[in-house]
This record gives C-alpha cells, structure tokens and sequence, in this order.
C-alpha cells in the first residue's frame, strides 16, 4: 500500500467507526425513549383516587400557635402541646407556691433543661 492509501484506509476505517458509535447510540437513545413511554401514564389517565394519593397539601401557617421565648417567636402546630405550654405557671408563680425567688426558680429550670439536652443528646447516639 502506497502512504497515501494507507493514510486514507485509517480514515475511512475511522469514519466508519465514527458512524457504528453514532447508529448505536442513537438506537440506544430511541429504546430508551420507548422504554420511559411503555413506563410512563399520563395525568389524564388516572383516576380521581390515584390523582388524590398524588396530591400534596402544604399546610404553611395553617393551625399554628406562636408563643414568645427570650424574644424568638417560637410555632407549635400541635394544640395540645399548645394548651400544655399555656398553663404553665411563670417563675413568679412557682416561687410564691415554692417559697423561692424567682431567680432560684428560673436557675433551677435552665439547669435542669441542659441536663435535659445532655441525657437526650446522649440517647440520641446510641
């Protein structure tokens, strides 16, 4: 083989490897196309029951109870936690039924809390 006809089988060689990768690959394309279509139902064909399983309902802001800690607004969407938090006593009420100062019983609170948050934290790795 002359150079010249040499370098021009490696080029059509390479063309028509070219050409195999690209057939295939849009063969490939197309099956998975018809795959996806065999797999896929349109909206429309479903039924009211399977559309309602589908659905979603954001609930955003809708039943939520708003209480003020330390200046943060803090949302509680269970009502009965809610009542819960509301008939709790303040730290001046305990300390008149206590006999302590406000400050004790505030004291008393947040250390028992972080003890609180220790224990849960240690649960929490096990």
């Amino acid at each position: 083989m002359k150079p010249h006809s040499h370098e021009q089988h490696k080029r059509h060689t390479f063309d028509s490897f070219c050409k195999k990768v690209l057939k295939h690959e849009a063969r490939d394309y197309y099956d998975e196309l018809k795959r996806r279509r065999e797999r896929e139902i349109s909206l429309d064909e479903l039924s009211e029951k399977e559309l309602e399983q589908l659905t979603v309902m954001d609930e955003y802001f809708k039943d939520l109870y708003s209480f003020n800690v330390l200046g943060y607004d803090i949302s509680v969407s269970d009502e009965r936690i809610s009542e819960a938090l509301n008939a709790l006593p303040t730290d001046r009420e305990i300390g008149e039924l206590l006999n302590l100062v406000r400050r004790t019983v505030a004291y008393r609170r947040t250390s028992t809390l972080r003890e609180l948050k220790k224990f849960m934290e240690g649960k929490a790795d096990e």
